[in-house]
């Protein structure tokens, strides 16, 4: 059998404990010979997959959810390697907006059939990330998320739940100073969430999917309402209820500033795809097209995702 040209990145804490053997026998089933690295630390994700550009596989799979999705795509993008998805995750948004299969064996087969195209990233202070960055809660709400998923398991009922939960106990909003498009805007939010995906907006009902198609980042700001108000609009995003104005200020464009006003310089907790980080404002946001080359189905024919 000739040596495996693809390489699967697969996060071992994503999906069920079997599914690495299911992994490897959905290629076997299409005689395609593949070289699995499970990664038990997240936090090598990325450094897994860089090390996979250097050995010089074509294609790099990530197998996992969005978080492991993004840090796969770090270490890929701008290489011109293919990179291919088994979407092992929660909400799988990445996957979802390239219609892809959620089926593992399904996913498998178009990543055999070679097909790719190119994919906008965006990044954050140069960290990439693919669906959405924000700062301010929604942090807080991923780590609650995680303690809660360490006790009863990932479903979405429960992420659902993790939302309430921050909400009930959240501090005072962010002062910050907001460009994007040629506007400016200085709010006081509990919550900022910028979006690089057109398909998790429509998911939402949310707007702005035609600016995400025009070449923008979308950036959603949650009003200063207090607990109760942030209830109500946590309760009418979750029934796709929500809209500009009421429930959210929207601003747009390819290159977006986060700064606070006040000139504070502590690190902050930003989320990228679902994980956490740390970083230092200002916030320097940037859509960046084309920068990875994705596996697609065959009837993959949209111009944005």
């Amino acid at each position: 059998m000739p040596e495996p040209d693809i390489c699967v990145v697969m996060n071992a804490g994503s999906g069920k404990g079997e599914d690495a053997d299911r992994v490897r026998a959905a290629f076997e089933a299409q005689q395609v010979p593949v070289h699995l690295e499970l990664v038990e630390d997240g936090s090598r994700l990325a450094s897994v997959a860089a090390e996979a550009v250097n050995r010089g596989f074509g294609t790099i799979v990530a197998a996992g959810g969005d978080g492991t999705i993004c840090a796969v795509a770090a270490a890929m993008a701008g290489s011109g390697r293919r990179m291919g998805i088994l979407p092992l995750g929660t909400f799988n948004y990445f996957a979802r907006s390239l219609l892809l299969p959620q089926e593992l064996e399904a996913a498998v087969e178009v990543i055999c059939a070679g097909r790719t195209a190119p994919i906008r990233i965006a990044t954050v202070n140069d960290e990439v990330f693919l669906n959405n960055a924000s700062l301010g809660v929604y942090p807080a709400i991923l780590e609650t998320r995680e303690e809660i998923y360490k006790r009863w398991g990932r479903s979405r009922a429960l992420a659902y739940w993790s939302v309430l939960k921050v909400l009930a106990r959240m501090g005072r909003p962010l002062r910050l100073r907001v460009r994007a498009g040629g506007e400016e805007r200085v709010v006081r939010s509990p919550l900022v969430f910028v979006v690089n995906n057109a398909f998790q907006l429509e998911q939402m009902n949310l707007d702005g999917a035609e600016r995400v198609a025009a070449g923008d980042l979308v950036v959603f700001i949650a009003p200063n309402t207090g607990r109760l108000g942030m209830f109500r609009n946590a309760v009418a995003l979750a029934l796709g209820s929500a809209s500009v104005d009421q429930n959210y200020m929207m601003m747009s464009g390819p290159h977006v500033e986060i700064d606070l006003p006040q000139g504070h310089r502590r690190v902050w907790h930003v989320a990228r795809d679902g994980e956490r980080e740390r970083m230092v404002p200002p916030f320097d946001l940037r859509a960046i097209e084309g920068a990875l080359e994705v596996t697609v189905p065959e009837h993959w024919n949209r111009e944005v995702r």
